[in-house]
């Protein structure tokens, strides 16, 4: 009986969690095809009430994670995006990045070893938003069914106006007060085989 209740009480807090999320005033590039989103507190909330319900993925780089942190709630790392060290984008003044060629392969294999499959719940986050959402697309081409972006990511989205203009301190899962490290765990981090 006490399963029943907490299962309805995460399904009603889920559902009513979900429609939070304006998926109107959601950018293009944040949007998916499944039209699953969470926020970083709403994918706290989850991992927090049933950790081994669904699979956190943090797709960011490892830069990412090694200078702007990570939280330990997350299952593990499996970058969608991975930097051409050899290669620069003049235009935008960085190193050119290109999709992991590797991110379906890595994928399926932490799925197969976690026990979880298609059908699973499957929560993505990136720094803002915008690749979790790629990846959500690239997962449900894959055939997964229950793909979840972070719509406001791990970094959150910019401040439009004021002296913070162009800092991403708006939203997200370090701006919420989530918890988070520098300190990395080595089990979590993707290392090419």
């Amino acid at each position: 009986m006490r399963a029943l209740i907490v299962g309805l009480v995460l399904s009603l807090s889920s559902s009513l969690a979900l429609a939070e999320i304006d998926v109107n005033a959601l950018a293009k590039k944040k949007q998916t095809p499944q039209g699953l989103y969470l926020t970083a507190k709403q994918a706290y909330e989850e991992k927090s009430a049933s950790p081994q319900a669904s699979l956190f993925i943090d797709v960011r780089t490892r830069a990412e994670l090694e200078f702007v942190g990570m939280t330990d709630m997350v299952d593990v790392n499996i970058p969608y995006m991975v930097h051409d060290k050899d290669s620069w984008n003049a235009k935008k003044k960085r190193f050119v990045s290109e999709p992991n060629s590797n991110f379906s392969v890595a994928f399926d294999d932490v799925v197969k070893s976690k026990g979880f499959n298609k059908q699973s719940k499957i929560i993505v986050m990136c720094r803002s938003g915008s690749r979790s959402a790629k990846a959500a697309n690239l997962l449900s081409q894959l055939g997964y069914q229950n793909v979840y972006s972070v719509v406001d990511g791990f970094e959150g989205d910019k401040a439009k106006t004021g002296p913070a203009k162009g800092h991403r301190n708006v939203n997200g899962w370090k701006n919420s007060g989530l918890p988070w490290s520098y300190k990395l765990t080595v089990a979590k981090m993707y290392f090419e085989e």
